[in-house]
């Protein structure tokens, strides 16, 4: 879809052709129903543009909720959008460091720019796409929040940043399709972030979640987010906003670890309880801040599986009753698993070379029963652990 299309679709007659084509359903199996019956009384083009929206939006739904059916989508601007708990969270910071206009540079079809709005902020979008920014410009109105929002099409290397008090920047981390996993082939570059940070006394920005600990600045926070227990994105922040060198927050429920300047957890062995951190925990470093949160320790060093005697409660970390402990060995685990009536495992492996399906077919189980199968190492050797679920 271009930026005519989109115009053409936004317009009163596409938004009618739209409401039509969304009660009409652009199932795979009706679609050609569905398109069929639109073009008698509509353009094609302009059908082709509805029923792409109305897929979009039943796509959109599983991340923006009921707000999917109000919004505009484009494809790339779905898949790169901000998720509506992560964006609050973000603008949450923002507001609670007194931010009162935020200048979004980088602001795609809008996902940031409606929750910096809807945690009362004014906020000026930038983005050098048209379609892009003209998608944003729909959203916002179409969600209530045009008077607080100005979006414009630009390069936000060239915005001028006088004056402004707050930036956020979304630096694209695509291309051809793509992800781009090296700072440096952001568009704009990593590089670029640290100058908005220099001129804006509050500036955050989002990142890669595999961001290298060492590119991340001299006193500036960063800060992995999870949802639901899978780690989905990253933040750097700047100025009053960064409180800490790094931090694990997990979402929804909005639990926060920050790191302490301990040193490594001890290392030890199968205690009757095994815990699997976060991976927000995980990636932000902050394993040791939670061993000595929960009292527990590692069972090898290099690898993230605590061990404790005593169970108990965390948000950080999900916590395994271990009922066996025993040394890697197909036959051997087959045989305690048929013993046990188990026909289906949950595997679960950190430094393990073992491939789970390979595993699964090799067990080759019925049974009534559930288990959950842990390869990992224990001092260095291979070793499985059999566990339930606290």
């Amino acid at each position: 879809m271009d930026l005519t299309a989109f115009q053409a679709l936004a317009s009163p007659p596409g938004r009618r052709v739209l409401a039509a084509a969304t009660a009409l359903g652009a199932h795979p199996d009706t679609l050609i129903s569905t398109a069929t019956a639109l073009r008698r009384d509509h353009p094609p083009d302009l059908v082709a543009a509805a029923l792409t929206q109305v897929r979009l939006r039943t796509a959109a739904r599983a991340r923006f909720g009921p707000d999917a059916d109000r919004m505009f989508f484009t494809p790339d601007g779905l898949e790169q959008a901000t998720r509506p708990v992560v964006a609050a969270h973000r603008a949450g910071r923002f507001a609670a460091a007194g931010a009162g206009r935020v200048t979004d540079l980088g602001c795609g079809i809008g996902g940031d720019l409606v929750a910096l709005a809807r945690a009362g902020m004014s906020v000026h979008g930038v983005d050098r796409d048209p379609l892009t920014v003209a998608v944003a410009r729909a959203n916002a109105d179409a969600l209530g929040l045009a008077g607080q929002v100005r979006v414009e099409p630009g390069d936000v290397r060239e915005v001028n940043l006088t004056g402004v008090p707050a930036a956020f920047c979304d630096p694209a981390r695509r291309s051809g399709g793509r992800r781009v996993f090296d700072p440096a082939g952001y568009s704009p570059p990593f590089d670029f972030l640290p100058r908005v940070a220099a001129a804006v006394p509050l500036t955050g920005a989002k990142v890669a979640p595999g961001i290298p600990h060492d590119l991340v600045p001299t006193g500036t926070e960063a800060e992995w987010v999870s949802v639901a227990g899978e780690v989905k994105e990253a933040a750097l922040w700047w100025g009053a906003l960064a409180t800490t060198r790094r931090r694990a927050t997990l979402l929804p429920s909005g639990a926060t670890m920050t790191d302490s300047g301990g040193g490594a957890p001890p290392v030890g062995p199968v205690g009757r309880w095994l815990y699997e951190p976060d991976g927000a925990v995980i990636r932000a470093h902050l394993v040791g801040e939670l061993a000595a949160e929960i009292g527990g320790w590692l069972l090898d060093r290099t690898i993230a599986y605590l061990s404790i005697d005593t169970p108990v409660s965390t948000p950080f970390a999900r916590g395994y009753e271990v009922t066996d402990v025993m040394p890697f060995s197909l036959k051997r685990l087959r045989t305690l698993l048929r013993a046990r009536g188990v026909g289906s495992v949950t595997v679960k492996k950190r430094g393990s070379a073992v491939d789970p399906d390979v595993l699964r077919r090799g067990l080759r189980l019925s049974g009534d029963e559930h288990a959950t199968v842990v390869l990992t190492r224990v001092a260095a050797a291979p070793t499985v652990l059999l566990c339930r679920p606290a």
